[in-house]
């Protein structure tokens, strides 16, 4: 049996007794693993292309039509694949493997965004080209994410496993905070040159943007193919094939409804999720527009916060070992109710500074509990299972963004306030809810 496949299993059978080993995570021991280290380098490089990317993008629609409206729909076509085939792309990760489908991924997006450089510097890019390479490079997107948290458990030992998780989150963090700043200096600083017939503003550099996001895809390519681990055996009878696929996507959720330690935790990480992404991201411009003085500046301030907050909750998940027994539980509902706190304030409070700080909250609590509950799943699915059930979890927590934004769009008409203090109030009700099942306080007894 390959040795990659049976630490594997150790790890699940360690997970299972409940059993972690007691020392300290300590970053840069992770950072000694070759192969740890080059995934980490490449994913560095990625994460900020792809931010340069979703930046870049609506402000080119922007400058193409003027219109808010045909942004939402090129940013709902983008994202609308991860929700539809984040499943799909687990499953096949399964078939095959993940350090293969993320090079796939890869190269096809790089091929992609050449293009779309290219026709954008010389200025002959349209609104509808720009749908159809969004889907694409969402639809990419989609088979990467679950192949990537697949990755990090056949790199790194246990007991490392979750600083692993935590640097990996961290750099996605990181990349949320640079990626910004990084593209809007670059399209002030280069798109006001001249882009050959071009009359669209700012397409230069944006063009130049779309280039340098490439570029990332191909250094994450390089690292990728520069891993080096033994194959892993892998049984797909009854799995192969377009049907053994949809299968195999079926029996790992049959396998989490089954499971009532797991459906229950799906459950609130989906509420949460539905709860917090729309109202967020929709609220909080809302807010800075029509409650507080700061205006733009209250924005990004807030949004920083919440960003920061996410980063220290997972440098903390990190660096902290895994609270035993009960006392995990404990942690996860905690954090649940504690970001169902902050949210509810963002409701009430009058004055942007403690809406800074609410948003901290509710960042620290999320960056924990994604790290925590992230690594708790992958120590206790078996290694073949993997793929498949990073790709559940990413369609609970992530796929549901466009019904979230939209209902939250909707709502927030009448009551910008009611929605926020609502959401809150779900995810705080929720969370008491799961802690009156014994089957809850079950996940830190098993894992």
């Amino acid at each position: 049996m390959p040795m990659d496949q049976c630490t594997l299993q150790q790890i699940a059978c360690e997970a299972g007794a409940g059993r972690r080993p007691g020392i300290s995570f300590r970053f840069a021991q992770i950072l000694r693993n070759r192969n740890f280290r080059l995934l980490w380098t490449g994913e560095s490089v990625s994460l900020l292309g792809n931010q340069f990317f979703l930046v870049a993008l609506p402000w080119l629609v922007l400058q193409l039509t003027g219109d808010a409206f045909a942004i939402g729909i090129v940013v709902a076509v983008t994202t609308a694949p991860r929700a539809l085939f984040m499943l799909l792309g687990g499953a096949l990760t399964d078939r095959f493997s993940p350090r293969a489908i993320m090079l796939y991924s890869n190269i096809s997006r790089m091929a992609l965004i050449v293009m779309l450089a290219v026709l954008t510097a010389t200025g002959v890019i349209e609104l509808w080209m720009l749908y159809v390479f969004g889907l694409l490079q969402g639809l990419g997107y989609a088979f990467y994410l679950p192949a990537q948290s697949a990755m990090i458990p056949r790199l790194l030992p246990p007991d490392r496993l979750q600083a692993g998780n935590a640097v990996i989150q961290g750099t996605a963090q990181l990349s949320l905070f640079l990626g910004p700043a990084v593209t809007g200096g670059l399209i002030a600083l280069l798109g006001n040159a001249e882009a050959g017939e071009s009359v669209v503003p700012d397409a230069l550099g944006v063009g130049i943007v779309f280039g340098l996001t490439g570029a990332s895809f191909v250094a994450s390519a390089v690292t990728l193919g520069m891993i080096r681990l033994p194959a892993m055996l892998r049984d797909v009878s009854g799995y192969s094939g377009v049907l053994g696929v949809l299968r195999s996507t079926g029996a790992g959720i049959a396998d989490v409804w089954r499971d009532k330690t797991l459906r229950y935790y799906f459950i609130l990480i989906g509420v949460v999720n539905l709860c917090l992404l729309g109202p967020v991201s929709v609220g909080v411009p809302v807010l800075a527009d029509t409650r507080f003085n700061g205006g733009a500046l209250a924005f990004g301030t807030i949004l920083s916060a919440l960003g920061a907050g996410a980063l220290v909750g997972v440098i903390a998940a990190g660096a902290l070992r895994r609270p035993p027994g009960r006392a995990f539980a404990v942690a996860l509902l905690g954090s649940c109710a504690l970001l169902g706190v902050g949210l509810a304030l963002l409701g009430v409070l009058s004055s942007w500074g403690p809406a800074a700080a609410a948003a901290f909250l509710i960042g620290l609590a999320e960056g924990y509990l994604t790290v925590e509950f992230v690594t708790w799943l992958q120590l206790r699915t078996p290694p073949d299972e993997l793929g498949r059930m990073m790709g559940i979890l990413l369609f609970v927590a992530v796929g549901q963004a466009p019904l979230s934004n939209l209902a939250a769009g909707a709502l927030i008409r009448l009551s910008v306030s009611v929605v926020l203090i609502g959401a809150g109030g779900l995810i705080i009700l929720v969370a008491v809810i799961a802690a009156l099942s014994s089957s809850v306080w079950r996940l830190g007894v098993e894992g």
